[in-house]
């Protein structure tokens, strides 16, 4: 069991020494074949919005893998046994996007789903990775508004200054460093990876299967180019180009373009009729073509003069509406929200309905927890350098949001990583094709966070390793998740009954 440490002690021990406190060696009794501590699993389940069989367990690996004797963390993971014992072929890894995202939520929503369309054939497992939900905690001590998530994206100013990011990412940057110690020091996809092998070894198993989603991909993907042998059927769900060079810097960067291609579906969908014949006005524009400048227009005007929300001391502000519009983007199920959020910022003098205050979307209402605040950050930090240099990134702006008017820059500004304490520990994988055939990618054409262009690299990265099967709908996280019957049958069948396009394949 794990035990916590209070409040007092855990401000005046060292990040090590919390590490060491939070998880204890296992008994020698305990252990499997290779030393790894086995699992204690218990049930988990939710009353009232659980899932049913779902079991949690709590699993120790190194804080440091140079020093696998010292301080440990603990992982948070979690199974939904086979229902069929007598189809079972294997165990399924969900692995989660972010960084930052819980397995353990995530198969909380996706369970009942995955396990449907497995018809018994796997155990399947996921995990908090380390710093996330309930394994070991990271922290930065970062005030409040620092952690809202339109100032943890570095959204420039209204007319294209950084001045005010440069000063947060500053700011952000040396409070990590102060308050993060080991633990933030360790999270990177690197870890990530060396735990999840851990991981695989506490379940007794020679091999995994996996779907791994967004920055889930990534990890996936240095797994499978580290532990091949390990491997089983490998599926990696909208992916971002895995150039070491760069990493995250360009999976941020892509999102520019990512936006540009995905708005024109909420524009359509904005000017259908059928928005207004539904008992709610949700019609924005009479034809698509107008939807965009309509909503460029209102950010510039509420960076002028912000409106006031629902939220109280969280105003409506140009940024706001454009990391609304960038959310939005990731699933049609979010264009209602977004088209009720244009319509209340908009004139009242245009249309009486309109005189009241807009809501925020959950998101942008208010400050993200300070533990999930630093992984966001910490990772893509560890992963990889960042340029220091300003003023290359204030040209980066100035050129960016030229080209890219619905980002404004954001995606190419600087970061708390221009100022990271600390160079990586290791240089970032690169993704090869020496390795078995078992990769099926699936992918949005239209994905505003992991735009195609980039999951093309991944692809060609893989070479004969990998197929990808293409949907058209956009939005991120296509299996099980935008109703593609093409795209999630393709996943399924190779899942279950490993047959896998012999090429690459488009759904309609």
């Amino acid at each position: 069991m794990r035990t916590y440490a209070s409040k007092a002690l855990l401000a005046t021990l060292s990040a090590a020494a919390v590490a060491a406190t939070l998880t204890g060696a296992a008994p020698a009794s305990r252990t499997t074949e290779s030393g790894v501590p086995r699992l204690d699993w218990r049930d988990c389940a939710q009353p009232g919005g659980g899932l049913d069989g779902q079991e949690c367990a709590d699993l120790p690996v190194p804080l440091d893998y140079r020093d696998p004797d010292g301080p440990h963390v603990t992982l948070a993971v979690t199974r939904l046994r086979s229902d069929r014992p007598d189809a079972r072929r294997g165990t399924l890894l969900v692995i989660p996007g972010g960084p930052g995202g819980s397995g353990i939520q995530k198969l909380r929503q996706k369970g009942a789903a995955l396990r449907a369309e497995m018809g018994g054939a796997y155990d399947i497992v996921s995990f908090d990775p380390r710093g996330v939900g309930g394994s070991t905690k990271a922290r930065c001590g970062l005030r409040a508004d620092d952690r809202m998530l339109v100032n943890l994206r570095p959204w420039p100013g209204a007319d294209g200054q950084i001045g005010e990011n440069v000063a947060r990412s500053q700011r952000v940057a040396r409070s990590c460093a102060r308050h993060g110690g080991a633990v933030l020091r360790s999270l990177s996809t690197a870890n990530e990876v060396r735990d999840i092998d851990r991981f695989r070894q506490a379940l007794g198993e020679e091999k995994l299967s996996a779907w791994g989603i967004s920055y889930g991909t990534y990890v996936g993907a240095v797994y499978a180019q580290k532990y091949p042998q390990h491997t089983d059927r490998w599926v990696l769900d909208s992916s971002g180009d895995p150039d070491p060079e760069r990493v995250a810097r360009g999976w941020l960067a892509n999102m520019s373009a990512g936006a540009e291609e995905r708005f024109p579906d909420f524009a359509a969908w904005a000017a259908d009729p059928a928005r207004d014949a539904e008992g709610e006005r949700l019609r924005l524009a009479e034809r698509a073509a107008d939807v965009r400048p309509l909503v460029l227009a209102l950010a510039a005007r509420l960076d002028r003069a912000p409106k006031e929300t629902t939220t109280a001391g969280v105003p409506l502000t140009g940024n706001v509406l454009r990391q609304a519009v960038q959310n939005a983007l990731y699933s049609d199920a979010a264009f209602p929200e977004l088209a009720r959020l244009v319509r209340a910022a908009q004139d009242p003098d245009l249309d009486p309905d309109l005189d009241r205050k807009p809501v925020l979307p959950g998101a942008l209402a208010g400050p993200m927890s300070d533990q999930d605040a630093a992984v966001t950050m910490a990772v893509v930090c560890n992963d990889a350098r960042w340029p220091r240099a300003v003023p290359g990134y204030a040209r980066a702006v100035a050129a960016d949001r030229a080209r890219y008017p619905l980002t404004a820059g954001m995606s190419v500004n600087i970061t708390p990583c221009a100022f990271w304490k600390g160079a990586p520990s290791e240089k970032p994988t690169r993704i090869t094709s020496d390795g078995p055939s078992n990769v099926l990618m699936i992918q949005s054409l239209r994905d505003p966070a992991t735009p195609y262009f980039g999951a093309l690299k991944m692809r060609e990265a893989f070479g004969q390793r990998a197929r990808m099967v293409t949907v058209g709908p956009g939005g991120h996280g296509v299996y099980l998740g935008e109703g593609n019957a093409c795209g999630d049958r393709a996943v399924t069948e190779f899942l279950t009954e490993g047959r896998r396009p012999a090429r690459d394949q488009h759904c309609a």
